[in-house]
């Protein structure tokens, strides 16, 4: 079996000839490891699942002062500190301005320039659309998180229409992006703190469920897979994802959640993409506890398919080199 049949007998839960796996890092992670190898190269022998597409236009970024990032819609990141992200250090909408803000070019063909020569060139790989800060991510970054949680109980017809004009915008680019030969359409938007929902199951399902339920409906439209990522302890929600059309939840964090309970629970309905420490076992565990950790879960929550192994979120700095070679090892050793 090549990637792309491992991550579709998965999803149709069937257990491939090995658990297909996606590992990620950030630039520190990159650069220890890189380090420990004696290899700055070492990330093209991974045998990564996944070929991934952006979604953002050509020169969708642009560094406007030392460590001050600003994106497609405005936004200005500071990377002064941590450098894969940012910090949000503006606000681009107000409910006074919402109705005349101009929104970024879905159609732009820079966009899309791109695809088919490279998924021609990853015909083994699962290729996968990817399209970050989807809905509530992109609404906090352009009105601020304050705003919009509070909006939610003080100013819902605001917070509403931000989102709507959002989702125009995303079934815009998923409609583009699905007419590729993409395999996964992959959604970032994170609702949840180590606790719980941020904004509660009962506003999530007020103003994130409907709209989600359209995009995913309109990625099915194309017979594509749907994905998303969402950190946190979001669990109390599989079954509303479950019942919108959710093929793979991602990053499955074990510190927020049984990841065996979840796969009992669940695991006939969704596949589980990630599940490998990152807070606790990569960075403080030893490497005969991260090799145990990684057969586990290959095991048990690879049992019958329903399993793409990966980090519960790129690796973080703090990670241990042999840590993550380690958990390397022995998923190149099924």
């Amino acid at each position: 079996m090549n990637n792309k049949q491992r991550v579709i007998a998965s999803v149709q839960h069937q257990r491939p000839d090995r658990i297909p796996y996606q590992l990620g890092f950030t630039q520190d992670a990159r650069r220890n490891l890189a380090a420990y190898y004696g290899d700055e190269h070492f990330t093209a022998r991974l045998n990564n699942c996944f070929a991934g597409l952006g979604t953002a236009p050509a020169n969708a970024w642009r560094e406007i002062a030392p460590d001050i990032w600003e994106d497609e819609f405005g936004v200005q990141w500071n990377r002064s500190v941590d450098k894969d992200i940012g910090v949000v250090c503006n606000c681009r909408i107000t409910p006074e301005s919402l109705p005349d803000h101009p929104f970024p070019d879905p159609a732009d063909p820079s966009r899309y320039a791109h695809y088919d020569a490279f998924i021609a060139a990853h015909p083994d790989d699962c290729a996968v659309a990817n399209l970050g800060f989807s809905l509530f991510e992109r609404a906090w970054t352009l009105a601020g998180m304050e705003t919009i949680l509070m909006g939610m109980v003080t100013d819902p017809a605001f917070v509403h229409a931000l989102l709507d004009r959002i989702l125009e915008h995303n079934l815009a680019i998923i409609d583009h992006a699905c007419r590729y030969p993409i395999d996964v359409m992959h959604f970032g938007d994170d609702w949840g703190q180590q606790t719980g929902l941020i904004m509660g199951p009962e506003l999530w399902r007020v103003f994130i469920k409907p709209r989600i339920r359209q995009m995913y409906q309109r990625v099915k439209s194309y017979g594509k897979l749907v994905s998303i990522h969402s950190c946190g302890k979001v669990d109390e929600v599989y079954p509303d994802l479950i019942g919108i059309g959710l093929d793979i939840f991602n990053p499955f964090q074990p510190e927020v959640m049984d990841v065996f309970e979840m796969k009992r629970r669940y695991g006939g309905d969704l596949t589980f993409y990630g599940g490998i420490s990152t807070q606790r076992t990569l960075p403080f565990g030893t490497v005969q506890q991260v090799k145990d950790e990684v057969r586990r879960l290959l095991d048990r929550v690879g049992a019958n398919g329903g399993y793409i192994a990966a980090p519960a979120h790129c690796i973080p700095g703090d990670a241990r080199p042999e840590n993550m070679a380690a958990m390397i090892d022995v998923l190149n050793a099924q």
